[in-house]
């Protein structure tokens, strides 16, 4: 396992204009090169390959259909619809998995908006890292920062270790306690 060589993806490359302009764009170029949705989050590889989520399908669109307007942007390593099991329709979205990112890159910029069986289609990634927010409470600290970047307490009013809880004098914590009391 060890020996085993790894396919790498290339590094991101400003893909976005060389595509077609569509309302709103697929991906841009952020400083670092990194692939983004519509929603400004990073799309992030699955274990196989990039997925292409596609929403909207018309119910009665079948796998050829997909296959047939996905093909031309790159090899499809998978294709999954999912049906409802009453009526036996596609529930409205498909996955499409692709090698690279630039095959998914095209597919998403060429068929986002675009119709299918007289439905229009919108394409973006399945798999995504959220963009960090920028939460002014945790003091600029990483994960798990405390507020104001202060250590902050429980003020529950139980036992704490020793049986000293809030309401203990600080002459009742310090003096020891003789077994009889």
């Amino acid at each position: 396992m060890a020996d085993a060589e790894m396919e790498v993806d290339p590094p991101v490359q400003d893909w976005a204009a060389d595509v077609p302009a569509v309302d709103e764009p697929v991906a841009i170029k952020s400083g670092k090169d990194m692939a983004k949705t519509q929603q400004g989050a990073v799309a992030v590889r699955s274990i196989e390959g990039w997925i292409v989520l596609v929403t909207n399908v018309h119910e009665e669109a079948t796998e050829e259909d997909i296959t047939e307007r996905f093909s031309e942007y790159g090899d499809i390593q998978n294709l999954s619809m999912n049906l409802d099991r009453r009526t036996g329709y596609v529930k409205g979205y498909a996955l499409i998995e692709y090698n690279t990112l630039n095959e998914a890159r095209e597919a998403i910029a060429s068929t986002n908006s675009t119709k299918l069986l007289d439905q229009t289609i919108y394409t973006d990634f399945a798999f995504v890292r959220p963009p960090p927010q920028h939460n002014p409470l945790h003091g600029g600290r990483g994960r798990g920062g405390a507020a104001g970047g202060r250590r902050q307490r429980s003020r529950s009013p139980g036992v704490a270790v020793g049986g000293v809880n809030e309401e203990t004098k600080e002459e009742e914590a310090i003096a020891p306690r003789t077994l009889g009391e």
